[in-house]
């Protein structure tokens, strides 16, 4: 992309942070849009951080995933979006030997994501647009407010001075509205990682120019289950059992649950090597009948493999809805052998509740929106390719075509088409 002049009006980025991935794009000379490539060879990046503890250096995106599954000595730190309106955002956390909030780190990374699309750009770069869920947090508007201040504070102190946002389902539609032929009356569902959001709106490539486009849109809803829901679920279902979960010890009462939970959840991991959480894991082994998962459950936690194993289950995840075919869930890296996997059926059950609250959620879109059907189901977001999700959208909106967006880049890009529309 060349450098622009002084005369020339400021590019605007538009960065899609989200739970797992995160992307950016800008529109360059001549209306022309550029995904950024912020990851190797990939327009995304995971949403991750690794402090490397022999190095005392910040590894990001791909590199910090790779670090990290390689057993570096270091911390992992994924899904910080989860925290944006919660207390969490504000506490310490030690990694490399210093005590930093996670509101730091989530500075860390913006400023990472500014560097790479300064350089892709060949030029500073002042002005973005955020995209942000429907909600954050549901049913709490004070601290939903709060997580978008704190999502615009965080981008202010990595180095950009103006910021604006927009809902991440409206801007997905804004890059669909680049492929439409005609008037489209339109459900965008971008299933992310730790939210779904839904958008009925009229499309219309002749309009897509307009900066005011409130007139189009006829509904919005969003509801707090994304991709990360779906691997917690799937880590319940499949793997914390071989770790107790739900075992049945002395007295024929089950093993408390909550590390458990924590182990399964990629911004609650952390939890479960506190010393205090260590200690109480330790304690557990009376409430066991079966020696061999507590002892299992006590390598994962002094190994720190909590990350290792949720990463084998979104693997694994991924491996099945593309396939249909059966996936091992690779555990390895616990020095036994386990014959576990994620087939179908288990995928279908294990998510049905959550499939359909989603499906549940993006009907309810196109009832507000005084719709009895929409011309075209438009997907985009990591987790709009699950199979299961899919195939009960298909059911439940028959009468409309269903379109696969990119997946990755298509909120990332619709945010530039919105930063360009409101003229920079």
């Amino acid at each position: 992309m060349r450098q622009a002049a002084a005369t020339d009006q400021p590019l605007v980025l538009g960065i899609d942070f989200g739970t797992s991935n995160s992307a950016a794009a800008l529109i360059g000379a001549g209306g022309r849009l550029q995904v950024v490539p912020l990851g190797e060879g990939r327009a995304e990046m995971p949403t991750a951080l690794f402090f490397a503890n022999e190095t005392q250096s910040v590894l990001y995106g791909g590199e910090a995933m790779q670090a990290y599954l390689a057993g570096t000595e270091g911390r992992l730190l994924r899904s910080l979006k989860s925290l944006l309106g919660s207390r969490l955002m504000d506490e310490y956390t030690a990694v490399n030997g210093q005590s930093l909030r996670f509101y730091d780190i989530l500075v860390l990374f913006f400023k990472e994501l500014k560097r790479r699309c300064e350089a892709c750009a060949g030029q500073p770069l002042t002005h973005v647009m955020l995209g942000r869920p429907v909600h954050f947090v549901d049913d709490d508007a004070q601290r939903d407010a709060q997580a978008q201040t704190t999502l615009e504070s965080a981008a202010r102190d990595a180095g950009f001075s103006r910021i604006e946002c927009q809902l991440e389902p409206i801007a997905a539609a804004l890059d669909y509205e680049q492929r439409v032929n005609g008037e489209t009356t339109a459900l965008v569902v971008d299933i992310g990682g730790g939210t779904s959001d839904f958008t009925v709106i009229r499309l219309n490539p002749a309009r897509s120019h307009l900066r005011d486009r409130r007139a189009d849109i006829l509904a919005t809803t969003g509801v707090h289950l994304g991709g990360t829901d779906f691997d917690r679920l799937l880590d319940l279902a499949a793997v914390m059992p071989l770790l107790g979960y739900r075992h049945q010890g002395a007295g024929g009462r089950p093993v408390p649950n909550s590390v458990f939970f924590d182990l399964a959840t990629w911004h609650l991991i952390h939890q479960a090597y506190t010393r205090r959480a260590l200690n109480f894991a330790r304690e557990l082994r009376p409430s066991y009948a079966n020696p061999v998962l507590h002892q299992r459950l006590l390598r994962v936690l002094d190994g720190q493999h909590g990350h290792r194993l949720l990463s084998a289950v979104e693997s694994a995840k991924i491996a099945c809805s593309e396939s249909g075919r059966a996936a091992p869930i690779a555990l390895d890296f616990l020095g036994e052998v386990l014959d576990v996997g994620i087939d179908a059926g288990r995928l279908h059950d294990a998510l049905r509740d959550s499939v359909g609250q989603v499906v549940q959620c993006a009907q309810a879109c196109v009832r507000a929106a005084g719709q009895t059907s929409v011309d075209a189901v438009y997907l985009t977001g990591g987790s709009s390719a699950l199979r299961p999700l899919v195939e009960a959208l298909r059911t439940a909106m028959p009468q409309a075509t269903l379109v696969e967006g990119n997946r990755f880049g298509g909120v990332a890009a619709g945010l530039a088409h919105a930063g360009a529309a409101v003229g920079g």
